[in-house]
């Protein structure tokens, strides 16, 4: 199922398909079909002029953010947090030896908050290679890495290194934690991630407490000033791919509910 949904988003993610629709309509135009080649170029330009000027994105995103508040009045006493990984370039990280990602950051200083707060509270970084084939350093190995920068006893940090995809963010994880009856665990991951998350822990047999960070919406669609395709597709981009990673799980059975809330 990794390999395929690799294959399927590289070619359904909203930038690459609507380019390969205008593609494949000038090759109409060249081949004399001009009617056809004409009708897909159109849809594909309007369909990415829509991105940049309406919040397409935004207005995909909203429900997702919106499932799990963010906590009111923190538990007294949390036994461990779990962090997803996310948005990292292994390549990258090799290189320059930094954990700095854009998708991650925001759930990295959360934990590193967390951690001060709740001293005893024991810390899972979870994320494998999400490259094919897999590569190093893992997902988990970047975040330790940034959390220890942060100030985090290595000695807290345990890494499951091998999910890569959100299902298996879940199972290794509750295989590496082992939590007990009666024990609280945070989640940590973006608030948009956060009802797939969900549902796949619960599944796994671990209703864990939600923390949802790295909001992408103000609980309501804004038309900015500044027309900016970029910033559309990035928004469009990650909303639709979560609503298809709803959808697949609930098919498969990786979820309970299709799209989960708090209990």
């Amino acid at each position: 199922m990794f390999v395929l949904s690799k294959i399927f988003w590289a070619l359904a993610a909203p930038g690459n398909f609507f380019l390969l629709l205008a593609a494949l309509g000038a090759l109409l135009l060249v081949a004399s079909d001009r009617r056809r080649g004409l009708g897909l170029v159109a849809v594909g330009v309007v369909a990415l002029l829509l991105m940049a000027v309406l919040p397409v994105g935004q207005l995909l995103l909203f429900p997702l953010e919106d499932r799990f508040p963010i906590l009111v009045t923190m538990p007294d006493r949390v036994e461990g947090i779990v962090v997803l990984g996310g948005g990292f370039d292994e390549r990258i990280v090799a290189v320059h030896g930094t954990a700095a990602a854009d998708l991650v950051m925001g759930r990295l200083n959360a934990v590193a908050l967390l951690s001060r707060r709740y001293p005893s509270a024991r810390i899972v970084a979870s994320g494998g290679s999400s490259r094919f084939p897999p590569d190093n350093p893992t997902e988990a190995t970047a975040m330790a890495e940034f959390l220890v920068e942060a100030g985090i006893p290595p000695g807290r940090i345990t890494l499951e290194g091998r999910s890569r995809n959100t299902y298996e963010n879940a199972v290794f994880s509750y295989e590496e934690a082992k939590p007990k009856p009666g024990e609280t665990w945070i989640l940590v991951t973006s608030a948009w991630h956060m009802p797939r998350a969900v549902g796949c822990f619960r599944r796994a047999g671990w209703h864990i407490t939600p923390f949802p960070v790295d909001f992408r919406t103000a609980g309501y669609p804004i038309f900015s000033s500044e027309i900016s395709l970029a910033e559309g597709l990035l928004l469009t981009t990650v909303a639709l791919k979560e609503w298809v990673g709803l959808v697949a799980y609930r098919a498969v059975g990786r979820t309970g509910a299709l799209l989960p809330a708090a209990e």
